[in-house]
């Protein structure tokens, strides 16, 4: 039994790596096949303050985002079906965390609203200065671990940039944040 809550924390450090290494490391590159998450996921969310459609569509034979994300999360829940008869418990926690993920991520991106409270790490991941952050999805666990978590929404930060554009936020941040606001002198890695 101890093995399920053994995946939520591995499958979580494996949102956070494949995010940081392989979607953004090798997403930012024009030719890889992971180029699909920086180039089309990143640039529609940015421009519409976290919402992407592609969630809408159907799923395509012409590996669209939305295809392919889907195809990478069945082929990491597949890749451990071999410990199933071993780690039955490890097995179901990372295919949990497998359908959990594209869940969130799906919903985040069709109700930017609904990420703001709930999610709003990876509302900072998208909208914050730095798309080189906050790396976790589901959860900020790893982020904490890593040093990765740098809060964005709710924080003056924000609402000093929503000043300059005119622009407010879809919703609110949460009252009942526990995050640490994100200090004055934090840089801007990325441009929009």
């Amino acid at each position: 039994m101890i093995g399920f809550p053994l995946a939520l924390l591995y499958s979580n450090a494996g949102e956070w790596f494949i995010h940081k290494y392989v979607l953004h490391g090798e997403g930012k590159k024009r030719r890889s096949f992971w180029n699909f998450h920086w180039h089309e996921h990143h640039a529609v969310v940015r421009k519409t303050k976290g919402l992407d459609e592609a969630y809408l569509k159907p799923i395509s034979p012409t590996l669209n985002a939305k295809t392919k994300e889907l195809l990478g999360v069945i082929g990491t829940a597949l890749a451990h079906a071999p410990l199933l008869p071993v780690a039955p418990f490890f097995t179901l926690g990372v295919w949990y965390s497998a359908a959990n993920y594209y869940y969130v991520h799906r919903k985040s991106h069709l109700d930017p609203e609904w990420a703001r409270r709930v999610v709003p790490w990876h509302v900072d991941h998208h909208l914050g200065p730095d798309q080189d952050k906050n790396w976790c999805v589901t959860k900020p666990w790893f982020d904490w671990v890593m040093g990765t978590r740098v809060p964005y929404v709710g924080t003056a930060k924000e609402a000093a940039d929503m000043a300059k554009t005119n622009a407010t936020p879809a919703v609110p941040p949460a009252s009942n944040s526990t995050e640490v606001p994100v200090s004055e002198g934090d840089p801007a890695a990325v441009p929009a």
